[in-house]
This record gives structure tokens, sequence and C-alpha cells, in this order.
């Protein structure tokens, strides 16, 4: 999990590292993609298994987990909100 969040084994073994700022705002990071992402996908391990394997078209083929890897989960986030506003019928464009 920790590498799924860009963070060493120890940011997750190790109680001060584990609550550190750094530490938990990744964690959360990939929490809230994984998870604004999973009604799309039907549940939270399919939207785990996008969010670590599928090559996202507009960022060069880099899966959502390289984003949040990189510090750009706001990227992710913000695809999630498109993907929404696309499935909801009363969605302005």
């Amino acid at each position: 999990m920790a590498r799924s969040a860009g963070l060493g084994r120890d940011a997750v073994q190790r109680k001060e590292r584990l609550r550190s700022y750094k530490t938990q705002r990744r964690l959360r990071e990939m929490v809230d993609a994984i998870t604004k992402t999973a009604p799309r996908f039907g549940s939270p391990l399919i939207a785990y298994a996008w969010y670590r394997s599928e090559p996202l078209a507009g960022f060069s083929g880099q899966t959502a987990m390289k984003l949040v890897q990189d510090g750009r989960a706001g990227d992710v986030l913000d695809l999630s909100m498109r993907w929404t506003r696309v499935s909801t019928p009363d969605a302005e464009p």
C-alpha cells in the first residue's frame, strides 16, 4: 500500500513516520482517488486496480497511481469530477 501512495515501507511501519503530515497527506490522496472513482467502476477493488494500472489519456499514459506519487492527486480528482458530471443526467456541460 505504501508504494501505491508513493511512500517507502518505513512510512507505514514506523509510528513517527506514519503520523507525519507527508505520509498522512499521501495516503489520504490515494484513498480519495480510489473512493471518488469507485462508483464509476462499481467497487473499490476495481477502482484500486484501475488506480494502479490503467494509463490515462491526456496524461502521457501515466496511471492515477503515478500522478499521486508525483504530487498530482488534484489531476486525478479533477478527472473523477468530470466523470461524475458526465454521468449525471442533470449536469450542465
